[in-house]
C-alpha cells in the first residue's frame, strides 16, 4: 500500500496581494467543479479559520491547513497525498501575496511541485496584467499554470487581458460582482451566518467563465500514498468538553482530530444555549470565536458560568484560547464600550478596540514541546496577573517578549495564542491532563 500512487490535478491559487479575490475565485472554482461531477478537496495555506469554513461549504468537504512552518513539510506532504487518494482536483488557496511571508505560498508550491493559478484583480488594468503575471512567474520562479482575471468588465476586457499574457493561459475570468462574500472585523462571515449562502456560491460559480479544456489538459501530479499517522494514546479514556457555537468557532479541525487520535472523546456543548459543562467531562476546551458579538447572551448564561466555576473549583484542566479566554475573564467590554460580566475565572477584563492588536505566527515552547500556531485579535487583556509563559513570534529572538502571554489560574490555562495541536501532540495533550495545573 505504501507504494500506491494516484495522479491528481493540483492548483495553488495565489495572487499578487491580499484583496485580489483568492477566496472568491477558489470558492467559485470548487463549487463549479463539484457541480460538474468532480471530486474536489481544498486546503488553505497559513493560519486561518474563516476562509476554510467558506471553502468547505463550496466544496462540500472539510478543508485542511497546509503551512511549511506551522504544519511542517512532512505533514503537508501526507495531507496532500491523502487528498489525492480521494480527489480528482486539489485546490490550495494561498495566503497574502504569492511571495509574502516566511515561508510563503511560493515556497509551498516549490516544495511540492504545485503549479500556481494566479488570481489578479483586473478591474483597473488591461495589458499591464501581462507584466504583473510575468513578474509573479519569474520572481521566484514558480510554475505558473494560468491566470484567472477577477472583476473584469466583460468578455472584451477579458480578451485584452488574455492577449497580454504572452503564452500564459487565461484559464478563466470572473466579472465584477454585485454581491460578494460578506466580511467583518476578523474576516469573512462564517457561512452559516450568511443568508442564502449556497445561492451566492452557485451564482459565483455560474459567473466564473472557465476554460474547462485547458484545465483538463493540465498535467497531473504524482503523489505518494500517505503513511498512516499514529499518535500515542495520551488522552485515552478522557472526555474533553468543547465549547462550540456561534461564539466559539475557531478551532482547527486537525486539532480536534489530533485529540481524538490520542484517545480523547470530544463532546460539544453550547455556552450560548446556557449549557452546563457536560457531566463526566475530564477537561474543558474553549476555543476562539466571537464572544464580543454575543457578550450580552454570555453574561446571562448563569448555568454555563456556574458550571465553569464548578469545573475550575474541582481542578478540571481548562484550556481557553483567545475568545475563550475573553469569556472566562471577569469582564468583557464590547466595541460600544458596554461592560458585560463574564465567568470570572481569570482576573482582569478584555476590551475591544478598533485597531488590530496582534497578527502573525507564533510558537509556545512548553515543557512537553513547542506548539506552533498564531495570534489574531482586536481586543486587549488588562489584568494584574503575571504571565506564566510567553509565546515567541515566528522569526523573533529568544528574548523577544512581544509574543502572546500565557496565563495560569489554578487548573485554567489561557492565552490569545491559537495552537495547532498536531504541531506537538504531546504538548497539546498536556493541556488537558491534570498536570497542566501544576
Amino acid at each position: 500500500m505504501a507504494d500506491a500512487r494516484r495522479a491528481a490535478r493540483v492548483l495553488l491559487v495565489s495572487a499578487p496581494a491580499s484583496g485580489q479575490g483568492k477566496t472568491t475565485v477558489s470558492a467559485a472554482l470548487a463549487r463549479k467543479l463539484c457541480r460538474d461531477g468532480r471530486t474536489v478537496r481544498v486546503f488553505k495555506t497559513g493560519p486561518d479559520f474563516l476562509d476554510p469554513m467558506m471553502l468547505a461549504r463550496a466544496a462540500g468537504a472539510p478543508v485542511g491547513t497546509l503551512d511549511l512552518w506551522m504544519v511542517g513539510a512532512d505533514d503537508c506532504r501526507r495531507l496532500l497525498a491523502q487528498a489525492a487518494q480521494e480527489a480528482d482536483v486539489i485546490l490550495v488557496e494561498g495566503v497574502m501575496g504569492l511571495y509574502d511571508g516566511t515561508p510563503s505560498s511560493a515556497d509551498l508550491a516549490r516544495a511540492f511541485g504545485l503549479p500556481v493559478l494566479a488570481v489578479i484583480d483586473a478591474s483597473a488594468m488591461a495589458q499591464t496584467a501581462g507584466a504583473l503575471v510575468a513578474g509573479l512567474r519569474d520572481y521566484g520562479p514558480v510554475s505558473l499554470a494560468g491566470v484567472v482575471a477577477n472583476r473584469v468588465a466583460g468578455e472584451a476586457h477579458a480578451a485584452m487581458v488574455a492577449g497580454a499574457l504572452r503564452g500564459v493561459p487565461l484559464l478563466g475570468f470572473l466579472p465584477a460582482q454585485e454581491s460578494s462574500l460578506p466580511e467583518r472585523h476578523l474576516g469573512l462571515l462564517p457561512p452559516h451566518e450568511v443568508a442564502a449562502i449556497d445561492a451566492l456560491l452557485d451564482d459565483l460559480a455560474d459567473r466564473l467563465s472557465l476554460d474547462a479544456q485547458a484545465l483538463a489538459g493540465l498535467p497531473a501530479i504524482d503523489l505518494p500514498a500517505p503513511e498512516p499517522a499514529t499518535l500515542p494514546p495520551l488522552l485515552a479514556g478522557r472526555t474533553i468538553a468543547l465549547a462550540w457555537d456561534d461564539a466559539f468557532v475557531f478551532a482547527y479541525p486537525a486539532s480536534i482530530s489530533c485529540l481524538e487520535a490520542m484517545g480523547a472523546r470530544v463532546v460539544a456543548f453550547s455556552p450560548l444555549r446556557d449549557d452546563a459543562v457536560p457531566a463526566g467531562a475530564d477537561a474543558v476546551y474553549l476555543p476562539g470565536g466571537y464572544p464580543e458579538l454575543h457578550a450580552e447572551t454570555l453574561a446571562r448564561a448563569r448555568r454555563w458560568q456556574a458550571s465553569m466555576r464548578d469545573a475550575h473549583a474541582r481542578g478540571l484542566p481548562i484550556y481557553a484560547e483567545c475568545g475563550g479566554m475573553m469569556a472566562l475573564a471577569e469582564t468583557l467590554v464590547d466595541a460600544r464600550g458596554t461592560a458585560h460580566a463574564m465567568a470570572g475565572l481569570l482576573s482582569g477584563r478584555t476590551v475591544m478596540q478598533k485597531r488590530l492588536a496582534a497578527l502573525g505566527p507564533q510558537e509556545w515552547r512548553t515543557p512537553a514541546g513547542a506548539l506552533r500556531g498564531h495570534a489574531f485579535h482586536f481586543s486587549r487583556f488588562e489584568s494584574p496577573l503575571a504571565p506564566c509563559a510567553r509565546a515567541l513570534r515566528h522569526g523573533g529572538k529568544d528574548n523577544d517578549n512581544t509574543g502572546e502571554p500565557v496565563y495560569r489560574a489554578g487548573s485554567l490555562t489561557a492565552s490569545y495564542f491559537h495552537a495547532y495541536f498536531p504541531s506537538c501532540p504531546e504538548a497539546a495533550a498536556a493541556l488537558f491532563l491534570p498536570c497542566a495545573a501544576a
